[in-house]
């Protein structure tokens, strides 16, 4: 019996494990050296006395930054950043052999370097415009460059470039440029919406002239004669008495009401 209990005090001292939850990546590091393959969920034995088991999440993970960068022109921005990436599991070994446990502190400084690198070819206000995400892009493909010179196994998914605060100066004068450009657009909408107008009362008039002159080509002598006629006939339907005077060519009437 005591030696059952022996054996099983022993195994437990010289045997231990260890759980990968999901969205993590376990190695066994026996003697600080990397060994057996990166598990992804599950139990891992070890020896407590001479292994640990390294574990690290392979979820994607968010670095905010907050950073003042160079403009083309020489002026400070000051920006709040975001670099997302992901560790992949299957290179985990590469990523601790090459940059240890403190990774994230090499994509951080590989950021700074590329954002500096890039915005300086930039002038301020195009971080605040549409080429913000042209941008992010070329950050992100030189970030891609170096970190690959390090390790392999760290996947950049993007760079954000959430908050960007130009220099007071920059900022008013991009406002002002901005509710000019409003300003112009708005009077050329007005000034369009009036030559249509115009248009639309020439067109009118135009049309309003050519009926009154077919109208004119129109009433000959004997088109007269005809309406003066069916005039003549419609009145006589009329149970009033009346008294109508006329030349044959144009009646007048006279009513006793």
């Amino acid at each position: 019996m005591k030696k059952s209990i022996l054996l099983v005090m022993t195994t437990v001292l010289f045997t231990s494990c260890s759980v990968i939850r999901p969205g993590q990546a376990g190695i066994k590091q026996t003697l600080g050296k990397f060994k057996g393959n990166v598990e992804t969920q599950g139990i891992v034995f070890y020896n407590p006395i001479i292994s640990k088991v390294v574990k690290e999440s392979i979820k994607t993970n968010n670095i905010k930054l907050f950073l003042t960068l160079p403009s083309k022109e020489g002026l400070s921005v000051n920006s709040e950043i975001s670099i997302l990436y992901r560790l992949e599991a299957d290179k985990l070994t590469s990523v601790l052999q090459n940059l240890g446990k403190d990774y994230e502190s090499v994509v951080t400084s590989v950021f700074r370097s590329a954002a500096s690198d890039v915005c300086a070819q930039f002038y301020a206000k195009d971080m605040h415009s549409g080429m913000r995400s042209k941008i992010e892009s070329e950050i992100m493909k030189k970030m891609k460059l170096n970190i690959e010179k390090q390790a392999e196994g760290i996947n950049l998914i993007s760079v954000l470039m959430k908050r960007i605060q130009l220099p007071n100066g920059l900022a008013k004068s991009i406002e002002r440029k901005l509710q000019a450009e409003q300003d112009a657009m708005r009077m050329e909408f007005v000034l369009q919406q009036e030559k249509l107008e115009a248009e639309r009362k020439i067109i009118n008039a135009t049309g309003e002239k050519d009926a009154q002159k077919i109208l004119a080509e129109g009433l000959s002598d004997q088109i007269i004669k005809l309406n003066t006629i069916e005039a003549f006939k419609e009145l006589s339907k009329s149970p009033n008495t009346k008294i109508i005077i006329t030349d044959g060519k144009t009646p007048i009437l006279l009513s006793n009401e």
